[in-house]
């Protein structure tokens, strides 16, 4: 008997489906949460049943067998349940406080550290870099291990005004939530992709390429060779290119990655909740710093710098961005000790915000353009 169109087209299960039974129980019924201690929640219900969240980190990239073990420690404290957040971390909902402790112990065995809630860094977002994508400028798991390495304490115990989210995207695609956290690593390119004529006219389709580009920067160009033949190509406007990648996805005869000129940018201010003055996109701090791995000392540097800036200032729950709007960009370039360049001014003509506020940047910040 053959399945109508709604029977095969079921799409994803109800996720309610997924939900620990305490959580089922109790859904849309809890009373308050309560933070015990970094990484630990406990939920009360109306009916007075309690739960409690345990949250760890995790690293970007985890073995099959690593993913076995916390499987392992679901069944055998949190009835088989878990989950991993979307800021990488993983997350084990029990109900029985008995449990809590032994839990934390078996995770900090594996080594995974418990924290990541409440006054805290929070687990740091990564895209996968130059390990599996073809147009990043930089290794973001690589940095997102050193930078985790210098923040651990952070992330552990509650020493900052509020919640800190910190992301890097190895290129603009932002896989990585670059553009809503508090602090962003973004991977940049400085040069246009490099033409190998030979394979793009043996490879590549190049109408697509040409359809694909977002800002019309690549056009078709017919090369004669020295034997009399002629092949087709393209040539790629570098005042136009914005660097996305898009062509290297569709033909391997235009290579982005460039190790001279590639580096990462720092942004700052971004947030996702609505608290307050609402979401916010990150706005640019650093213009470029070069690559320097394995370590990325003068970027770990820097972010050290611009958090340490805000913890000893920023009020109690004040964001990145809101305390940079309280003081004003040109108090955080001097607190931060970073230097303004013309690259900060925004000429983005369709910056609502910015085109009708004006120029108004003030006379010492912009004297060494003059």
């Amino acid at each position: 008997m053959a399945l109508s169109f709604d029977e095969l087209d079921f799409g994803p299960p109800d996720y309610k489906e997924m939900l620990p039974p305490v959580v089922q129980r109790n859904y849309g019924k809890w009373k308050y949460h309560e933070e015990l201690e970094p990484g630990v929640y406990k939920h009360v219900s109306e009916s007075g049943e309690e739960a409690y969240t345990v949250r760890a980190g995790q690293p970007k990239f985890i073995a099959s067998e690593t993913v076995l073990k916390l499987c392992d420690l679901a069944d055998k404290y949190a009835n088989g349940y878990l989950r991993f957040t979307s800021r990488h971390s993983v997350e084990f909902i029990l109900d029985n406080k008995d449990n809590v402790e032994p839990l934390k112990k078996e995770l900090a065995e594996l080594g995974f550290p418990v924290g990541g809630t409440g006054r805290t860094v929070r687990s740091i977002v990564a895209c996968t870099g130059w390990v599996h994508c073809h147009t990043p400028a930089t290794d973001s798991p690589g940095l997102q291990k050193v930078l985790m390495d210098e923040l651990y304490d952070y992330f552990v115990s509650e020493k900052l005004p509020t919640r800190l989210t910190i992301a890097v995207s190895g290129c603009l695609n932002m896989c990585g939530a670059v553009h809503c956290s508090d602090i962003a690593i973004l991977g940049v390119h400085r040069r246009p992709p490099t033409v190998i004529d030979e394979v793009v006219s043996k490879a590549c389709e190049i109408p697509s390429m040409i359809a694909a580009c977002p800002t019309y920067a690549i056009k078709p160009k017919m090369i004669k060779k020295e034997d009399g033949t002629t092949i087709r190509s393209i040539s790629i406007d570098g005042e136009k290119c914005m660097y996305c990648g898009i062509c290297y996805g569709l033909c391997p005869g235009t290579p982005l990655a460039d190790p001279k000129n590639d580096g990462v940018s720092i942004w700052v201010g971004g947030k996702i909740s609505n608290t307050r003055g609402g979401p916010a996109f990150s706005r640019l701090a650093v213009p470029f710093i070069p690559n320097n791995p394995p370590r990325w000392p003068e970027v770990v540097e820097t972010v050290k710098k611009i958090i340490d800036a805000w913890a000893s200032d920023a009020k109690p729950d004040e964001r990145m961005g809101e305390w940079i709007e309280r003081i004003g960009w040109t108090e955080f370039f001097e607190r931060t000790g970073l230097e303004f360049t013309h690259k900060h001014i925004d000429d983005y003509i369709f910056n609502i915000r910015d085109m009708n506020a004006g120029a108004r940047v003030k006379g010492k910040e912009m004297k060494k353009f003059s």
